[in-house]
């Protein structure tokens, strides 16, 4: 638990009991998870303290936001040097089967030449299709081209 307290710490947020709880729940999604998910294994905290600690971790550059096409927004924790700068920002990909979202770190997101005077905020790149997991396709076959 050392090691999560100094993670929050090292973010500004005050590593109480339950932001600990939350924290390593979120930690132990392989994928991107949603206010949802942690409900249902967080069981006995409320939805409010979760979804504000969700804010305050997002807000705090612990984990960044996935809007994946859903409804839902997704999360994912944040490396521990990021700093969710335009440079940083990645490719995620939304499985059309089993709906997990999953980051593709070693994927950029591509730059783009926006119009004078257009100022670029934030960047939502989300690739739909099969996951390793759904789509039957040996590893081998699925590697990057």
């Amino acid at each position: 638990m050392r090691e999560l307290e100094q993670k929050l710490a090292g973010r500004d947020i005050k590593p109480t009991a339950v932001r600990l709880l939350i924290f390593k729940a979120m930690l132990e999604y392989p994928q991107a998870f949603s206010l949802s998910d942690l409900e249902a294994v967080l069981g006995t905290v409320d939805k409010s303290t979760i979804s504000r600690t969700i804010t305050l971790f997002h807000e705090h550059l612990l984990i960044h936001s996935i809007d994946d096409g859903s409804g839902s927004m997704k999360y994912s924790v944040c490396n521990d040097d990021c700093q969710c700068m335009l440079n940083e920002l990645h490719v995620h990909f939304n499985c059309t089967r089993c709906h997990k979202t999953f980051c593709l770190e070693s994927l950029s997101i591509p730059p783009v030449q926006l119009p004078e005077k257009f100022l670029l905020e934030n960047i939502n790149f989300v690739m739909k299709g099969l996951c390793d997991q759904c789509s039957g396709i040996p590893e081998k076959l699925t590697k990057y081209k």
